[in-house]
């Protein structure tokens, strides 16, 4: 059986490298695909097509955040200005005051924040690399096992609902005969009234005429009741879903098909409603339904 993961998650790998400590923090909330929003330092820029492709390799739906944050310590080394980064960006300053006099004037802050201006010697990119891939590789292991956790204790929930649809549908195709008939003898009851003061005053109207009518309007009134198909086919859905749980994987789109299957017998039962008890039955199933629908939204 393959595990059901959870689009929600979190976890966080370190790594020493020359630049500092390296941490990568992964976060993973609920979406309809995979959307990936990155959050690196300048000099991990570089590295950002493998981290995508890395992610994306082992997770396959949810907004995921990748956060990675560098923290300098002692024996780090020290950052210094690289000239031609400095001299390319005083010249651009430059032909900017020219262009628009009186523009405000860079900052040190604007400085140290432009691309390639600070550089920190020994810092070997393959290095920084290897370390990268590891620190993410750690923090994929974690998520992965993190969602699945989570996706285990949805998938048991789930199952509890689905024995929750399945007994009401049972209780239902047992009372219902006895509903509908307690229905149709009132419907009798009335139409033998109606029909029996037509006779009254059309003397042309027999009994066994009247009789035949009534049988027909019953019988009619019958079969736009009767919920045993509607039944039978949310008892196959929920059959369906178990063996969707059951399979594993990623089953989210799956089950949020076969929700809507559900929801839609569902209201066909409350629209054939004949008794209070029908009506009650539809009104319980929607309720589950619906909460099961709002967990699997979390599946991925």
């Amino acid at each position: 059986m393959k595990p059901v993961a959870s689009m929600t998650g979190f976890a966080s790998a370190a790594r020493p490298t020359a630049l500092g400590q390296l941490t990568i923090d992964l976060r993973s909330v609920n979406s309809r695909f995979l959307d990936l929003s990155m959050r690196i330092p300048d000099d991990w820029r570089v590295f950002e097509p493998m981290l995508r492709e890395a992610i994306a390799a082992r997770l396959s739906r949810g907004k995921v955040e990748c956060r990675i944050n560098i923290v300098r310590g002692v024996g780090a080394a020290e950052p210094t200005l690289n000239a031609a980064a400095l001299a390319q960006l005083t010249g651009l300053a430059a032909q900017v005051e020219q262009a628009i006099p009186g523009v405000r004037p860079l900052g040190t802050a604007d400085v140290l924040e432009w691309p390639g201006v600070v550089e920190t010697p020994g810092s070997d990119p393959d290095a920084l690399r290897a370390a990268t891939a590891e620190a993410l590789a750690e923090a994929l292991d974690g998520m992965t096992a993190s969602r699945r956790r989570e996706g285990e204790a949805l998938r048991e929930a789930l199952i509890a609902h689905c024995a929750q649809v399945e007994s009401i549908a049972i209780q239902l195709k047992a009372r219902a005969p006895d509903l509908l008939a307690a229905v149709e003898r009132k419907l009798v009851e009335r139409l033998e009234q109606a029909l029996g003061e037509t006779m009254t005053k059309a003397t042309t109207v027999g009994r066994e005429e009247v009789t035949d009518r009534i049988r027909q309007e019953v019988t009619l009134y019958g079969l736009k009741m009767d919920v045993e198909e509607e039944i039978k086919r949310l008892t196959t859905h929920v059959n369906e879903v178990r063996r969707v749980l059951a399979a594993g994987g990623p089953v989210g789109r799956r089950l949020d098909f076969l929700m809507q299957e559900l929801n839609r017998e569902a209201n066909t039962v409350g629209s054939k409603a004949a008794a209070i008890e029908m009506t009650n039955a539809s009104v319980e199933l929607k309720m589950l339904i619906e909460q099961m629908r709002e967990q699997i939204q979390n599946l991925e």
